[in-house]
């Protein structure tokens, strides 16, 4: 009876043993998933025993100097275009539009009217796909036919490109340096495209620029035009400038932080 007993606290024992190093396995691995959750949304990726850091476009520039860009992104009709060149050159602002293909072989004249006015023009893909979806051939189609429908017309390279949505990937950024295009997204988000007011789209923008930053505008809002008088005033009050996105961002020698943010290498 006395070994009976005894048989029972050890098994007893090892069961509890058991139980408690299930436990702690179960701890561990919920702390490495909650580990790998942070460091995926700081801009990395951890994988078995190794880490590397996420392709990132350039959302806005590190930089001492009270400098702006603004941004138009063009894929559907010109409506409001012309008014958006008139209140530019009225407050001797330049800036950069971003052009799907199609918009321009629809709209060559547009494209003259942008680039002689002094503004710069980026490519907006081909088709307006998500490129994140797209093969490295595909993805390649996309930025050198756009590239040269702008070329064509403008005579002067492009450099600069958007993602359709703000839809990008590893691949996509890897293949936009490899073409000698600088990825571009922005850090202000005028939710213009919302048929917001003036007002809104004003006040959305002045409170959140910064040194640096990049602005989201299109060219077919139904009332961006009417902000950009507040926005122009507001912040040249506040001594900012705006210059067009090449003119904005280091072309060489810089890094990109967590955050999309560019800065130079000192």
């Amino acid at each position: 009876m006395f070994v009976c007993f005894r048989a029972k606290r050890f098994f007893f024992g090892l069961s509890f043993v058991c139980v408690m190093l299930a436990l702690f396995v179960f701890m561990l691995s919920s702390i490495s998933v909650a580990v790998g959750k942070k460091t995926e949304q700081n801009g990395e990726t951890t994988g078995a025993g190794m880490s590397s850091t996420r392709s990132l476009p350039i959302y806005s520039v590190d930089t001492k100097e009270k400098k702006i860009a603004i941004s138009f992104d063009c894929a559907w009709g010109v409506d409001h275009t012309q008014q958006l060149l008139d209140v530019m050159e009225q407050n001797d602002v330049r800036c950069t539009f971003f052009a799907v293909q199609f918009w321009v072989e629809k709209y060559p004249e547009y494209v003259e009217k942008i680039v002689e006015a002094g503004h710069e023009m980026g490519t907006h893909s081909r088709t307006h796909s998500y490129m994140s979806k797209l093969t490295e051939t595909e993805i390649k189609d996309e930025l050198s036919t756009s590239r040269a429908a702008i070329e064509k017309i403008t005579g002067k390279k492009v450099t600069l490109f958007r993602p359709p949505y703000g839809d990008y990937d590893n691949l996509l950024i890897d293949t936009c340096n490899e073409m000698g295009l600088y990825p571009i997204q922005w850090d202000v988000d005028s939710l213009d495209w919302k048929n917001l007011s003036a007002t809104e789209i004003a006040m959305r923008v002045v409170n959140a620029a910064k040194n640096g930053s990049i602005i989201l505008c299109h060219n077919n809002g139904l009332h961006t035009a009417e902000s950009l008088p507040i926005i122009f005033s507001t912040l040249k009050n506040r001594g900012f400038e705006f210059v067009p996105i090449s003119e904005l961002i280091y072309t060489e020698n810089y890094t990109i932080d967590s955050t999309g943010k560019q800065k130079a290498n000192t």
